[in-house]
Formats: structure tokens, C-alpha cells, sequence
């Protein structure tokens, strides 16, 4: 998400973590980065870590001893008793990455706890976790590799999941989809609908680190109603954070909405730190492809931030750049610098293709210097093409024409505005298209062009007080929103009216209205 990636790309899957803050239970700090663990049967990476490892019984959970701290550490069930009939949804991993639960629902889809301990395969898993754990990650891509290397073609849903949390944490997207495939098709032929809808958790969160978000939609979607037969509510908890990131691409604001108060309903009630933090970011890239980035940054800032009330590890992470990029647009810049540091730790561990580029635009975002700024916009483009993914390049593409045109470079900001257009009309971003649309009406209506009919005569920034007005905001309010003064609401308000030819905020509503259906 920013690829994604947590219940989401590159992140961990199903979310089954403790929340932080208010709606949860303990700050998720130590392990890496407080990263929640269970490994086969709830014994804690396969009962690897004797000696600084506490599981609970029953379906509680208990501390884990790690390395910077006390890591939560998932019991059987993963959640609370009342969560489902017979086991939980996959608990994140390490990095983020998905440690898939204990094997639920028929029979021949389990497995012996105590076999495992020998398995060389469980044995790798549960290595190269535990190298991460220890904050050394040179460490763990040798056993994770091996991991790989020994699945099988006709193994069970258990061993492909966890191979394609491997596959995901060294970054290698095309074999996590192809084992959360073979693991969908092994959990329809056994008809286990558990599986099945934790199957297609992953093949969705796959599709997302692949910048493919109608097919993560559809996964997902599927996946909702494979759990809720099941019975898993946390993993229908985080399918709807999904689909809610999904929506955010799209910038349907009213299906974010849904999708996120039901992901929030379960995830509040039984501390889920993944799927809350996942349905939070996406409400933000809402607000921010919907011009709001002041309440975009208001969002986020607590999930990114130090405290207690920061997000699930991956999950926070991936949320970074969203965060930076609303933090500048609202006049914060100095707020973005500490997670910009995390970030560019986070693009050294290498789990997640995109961000180096996500990186080097946030860079540009805050670079004060306009040559150092140019240079990093360019880099990040060049990273994006060995990454891939439309919408996070087409991100890239909308900031920096963005920032040549203020710099009345505008030649080179029709081509990059162009671009951005081009990709976000493909992936199917339509708020993000309609943002890049009004860039390109500034950028023509300066280079002295004819200007447009109705809403198309406004610049962008006019245009976003125009939407806020019209959904019935104040002019304090729309302010707030957007980190101006009143009086520069009041005066591009009265451009506004000037422009359209209306004489009151009802009129400029039901052209708004017209303009969007």
C-alpha cells in the first residue's frame, strides 16, 4: 500500500495483534518494532524460543520476551473466545509479515505440533523469525530462502501461508501470490472455509504489493464472505480494512467510510491493532486524495509518531508517506521529519519494493534546496520503474508536476501531470485523477490556454474550498481543513463565486453536485 503494504502489502496479515492506546490493550513495543508473534498451535515460532517465551493458555495471550521488549505473543485462538467458532485469523509475523495461525477447522488440515519442532521446514521459519526478532535480518534471509526452497506443490494450507509470509518478507511478491493461490485451492478441495478465507487474505494483500487493487478488492470481498461463514470475525475485520484501502485508491469516500467503521467495530472490541491502524490510514488517503490533507496529517500523526498510540509496526510504516506528503501540504513540515527517518530504515530492511522510491519523494517533499528537490523527485521516478505499481508512481509524477508548475516551469509539469493523469485513470484512482485534472487546469489556464466550462474554470485550490463548501463546511472550518487563514478562505470563496457565476452556497452546492454525478 503506499503499497501497503500489515493487513496490508509487505505488512502482516489478518491483524490479531493487541491495539495500542485507547481502544487496545498494550503499546505493541519490542521484538522488531513490537511485532506480535505465534507460530503453529499458538507455540510462539514453533516453540523455537525456549526460555524467553511465555504462550498462554486457553485463548488469552501473554508477553514474549524479546530482544527490545515484551512482544504480545497470540495463543491458539488468536483472540478473545467469542472471536469465532474454531480458530482465528492469521497473526502478523515479524516485520509485519504474516505468521499464519494454527491450523483450524477439518482435520486432515492440521497438523502435529510436536512433528514441527523437527521439521526442518517449521525449523527454518522458525529461525529466520527469530533473527528478526533479534533485530538481524542479515541473519534470517538465509533460513527464510530455505523455507522456500522446501514447500511443496501439493503441501497443506499451514505450510504454503507461511511460506508465502516468507516470500513476503524478503520481498518477493510473484511467490507469495503463487503460494497463497495453491493455498486457496488446496482449502476449496478440503472445502475448509477458514482456510479458504485466509487464503485469500494474503493472495489480496498480494495483489495490493502489486499495485493490483481491483483484484485485491475482489479477494477481499470474497474473503469477507468466506470468514463470516467461518465464523472468523477478525479475519472479516481485516478484509474490510482492506476493501477500505482499496476504496481510498478509488476515492469513494462513502464505501471507505462503511468499510473502515466495519473493520474498526470488531478491531476495537477485540484489539486489533492491524486492522485498526489499516482502516485509520485509509480514511486518511481519503482525506488527502479528497484535498484535506490537514485532516489527513491529524489522522496519522498519532499512528506514525512515537507513544503509545502508534500503529501496528508495518502497518505505521507503510502509512509514512501518506503521512509526509499531508504533513507538507498542510504546512507541518517539521512534523515529518522523525517518521522520515523511520522510513529510510525501514527502505534499508528491504521487505517492501517501494520504498526507496516512497523515500526519496518524501526527501523531495521536504527539501528546502529547489536543485536537491528535482534531483530526488527524478530518483524516485527511476525507482518506481524498478518497483512497479501505477498508483504509487503516478503519486510521485502528481507532486512533482505539483512542484514544477509553482515553479512556472510548466512545460515539464504538463508532461508529468499528464502521466500521472494517464496512471491514475488506468489503476482506477478516480478522486486522485480528478486532483491531477485541476493541477492541469492551472497548469493551462497560466501557460495563458483557454479556460474550461463550469468547475473546470477553478484552481486547485479554489476547487477543494468549492467541495468543502459544498458539503456544508464553514469557512472556519474549511480553514482548519486546509491550514490556511480565514480570509484566504474568504477570498478565493468570493473567486469562486465570481468564476461560476453563483450568488450563494446553495447554488455552489448544486452545481458541485451536478458537476459529480
Amino acid at each position: 500500500m503506499s503499497g501497503l503494504g500489515g493487513s496490508a502489502p509487505a505488512s502482516g496479515l489478518g491483524g490479531d495483534a493487541p491495539a495500542s492506546g485507547p481502544a487496545g490493550s498494550a503499546p505493541t513495543t519490542g521484538g522488531v518494532g513490537g511485532i506480535p508473534v505465534s507460530g503453529p498451535d499458538g507455540d510462539a515460532l514453533a516453540s523455537g524460543l525456549r526460555g524467553s517465551v511465555q504462550t498462554a493458555g486457553g485463548n488469552g495471550s501473554a508477553p514474549v520476551s524479546g530482544p527490545g521488549g515484551s512482544v504480545p505473543a497470540s495463543g491458539p485462538d488468536h483472540s478473545p473466545a467469542t472471536d469465532r467458532a474454531d480458530g482465528g485469523s492469521p497473526s502478523p509475523g515479524a516485520a509485519g509479515l504474516s505468521v499464519p495461525p494454527a491450523g483450524t477447522g477439518r482435520s486432515e488440515l492440521r497438523g502435529s505440533g510436536w512433528g514441527r519442532r523437527r521439521d526442518p521446514f517449521f525449523r527454518d521459519y522458525r529461525d529466520g523469525m527469530r533473527a528478526l526478532l533479534a533485530r538481524r535480518p542479515e541473519h534470517a534471509a538465509g533460513p527464510l530462502r530455505r523455507v522456500l526452497g522446501r514447500v511443496r506443490h501439493d503441501d497443506p494450507p499451514e505450510r504454503l501461508l507461511r511460506a508465502a509470509s516468507a516470500a513476503l518478507l524478503l520481498g518477493d511478491v510473484h511467490a507469495a501470490r503463487a503460494a497463497g493461490a495453491r493455498a486457496l485451492a488446496v482449502s476449496r478441495n478440503a472445502e475448509c472455509v477458514a482456510s479458504e478465507a485466509r487464503a485469500l487474505e494474503y493472495l489480496a494483500y498480494g495483489e495490493l504489493r502489486a499495485g493490483r487493487h481491483a483484484q485485491a478488492r475482489a479477494h477481499a470481498e470474497e474473503g469477507v464472505r468466506a470468514a463470516l461463514l467461518a465464523g472468523h470475525r477478525n479475519t472479516a475485520a481485516s478484509h474490510h480494512a482492506l476493501l477500505a484501502l482499496a476504496a481510498s485508491i478509488e476515492g469513494d469516500t462513502a464505501a471507505v467510510a462503511g468499510y473502515a467503521s466495519a473493520a474498526l467495530a470488531t478491531a476495537r472490541r477485540h484489539g486489533l491493532a492491524q486492522a485498526a491502524t489499516l482502516a485509520e490510514w485509509a480514511t486518511a488517503r481519503a482525506d488527502l486524495a479528497r484535498g484535506r490533507p490537514l485532516d489527513a496529517a491529524d489522522r496519522l500523526g498519532p499512528l506514525v509518531g512515537p507513544g503509545p498510540r502508534r500503529g501496528h509496526f508495518a502497518v505505521w510504516m507503510l502509512a509514512v508517506p501518506c503521512f509526509v506528503e499531508a504533513a507538507v501540504l498542510a504546512g507541518q513540515p517539521e512534523d515529518a521529519r522523525g517518521p522520515v527517518g523511520d522510513l529510510a530504515r525501514w527502505a534499508d530492511f528491504g521487505a517492501d519494493p517501494h520504498a526507496s522510491a516512497q523515500l526519496a519523494r518524501c526527501r523531495a517533499l521536504l527539501a528546502a534546496d529547489d536543485r536537491e528537490a528535482d534531483d530526488l523527485y527524478l530518483r524516485a521516478l527511476a525507482l518506481h520503474d524498478g518497483s512497479g505499481g501505477d498508483f504509487e508512481r503516478a503519486r510521485t509524477e502528481l507532486l512533482y508536476g505539483r512542484w514544477l508548475r509553482r515553479r512556472r516551469r510548466l512545460r515539464e509539469a504538463r508532461g508529468r501531470l499528464g502521466a500521472a493523469l494517464v496512471a491514475f485513470e488506468r489503476c482506477g484512482a478516480g478522486a486522485w485523477a480528478d486532483q491531477t485534472r485541476g493541477e492541469l487546469r492551472a497548469n493551462g489556464a497560466a501557460s495563458g490556454k483557454e479556460p474550461a466550462a463550469g468547475l473546470a474554470r477553478l484552481t486547485p485550490q479554489q476547487l477543494r474550498i468549492a467541495r468543502h463548501v459544498a458539503e456544508g463546511a464553514t469557512n472556519r472550518e474549511v480553514a482548519q481543513r486546509l491550514a490556511v487563514s480565514t480570509r484566504t478562505v474568504d477570498y478565493h470563496l468570493r473567486n469562486v463565486f465570481a468564476a461560476l457565476g453563483v450568488r450563494s452556497r446553495v447554488e455552489l452546492a448544486r452545481m458541485v453536485d451536478q458537476e459529480h454525478r
